[in-house]
């Protein structure tokens, strides 16, 4: 589907969607975060002494790695392996891409580095939530797409 004027002018004030796509997102940042705060908690509780945007990237990776898993067990209750996993794979990778650039950023700027503080997770998950919120929200609204 090609994006027109159409797409772009939709009515941004129904709670109906607004709900959907919370929902989704959730669903996104508990996938992300597994990976994303796994690695990061990994890297840190070992005391591995690599460069901060090296673990981000790799945390980065493995967020999306995890979404995807996570996302590909939930469509499988629904249909079938082959399809799940394909579904999973063509969800929004730039909604899944902000989030973790989102939530690293918000590390980053909070602790200085790739570190899990009982105080920076809380505002780095709020983060990573509300930032592909509004494109979850337009991609549901404008074209009729989610991944659940």
């Amino acid at each position: 589907m090609a994006i027109t004027i159409d797409t772009l002018n939709i009515h941004w004030q129904c709670k109906h969607t607004w709900k959907r796509a919370s929902f989704n997102t959730s669903w996104c940042l508990l996938g992300c975060s597994i990976g994303d705060l796994g690695t990061i908690f990994y890297f840190q509780t070992m005391g591995i002494d690599w460069p901060i945007l090296w673990i981000m990237s790799l945390a980065i990776m493995n967020g999306l790695l995890t979404s995807v898993i996570l996302e590909t067990i939930i469509l499988a209750r629904q249909m079938a392996f082959k399809i799940a996993l394909k579904t999973a794979f063509g969800m929004s990778l730039i909604s899944m891409i902000s989030m973790e650039v989102a939530m690293n950023l918000t590390d980053f700027m909070l602790t200085g580095g790739a570190l899990l503080t009982w105080w920076a997770v809380p505002l780095m998950l709020v983060a990573g939530f509300i930032t592909p919120l509004p494109y979850n929200y337009w991609r549901l609204k404008a074209l009729g797409k989610a991944c659940h």
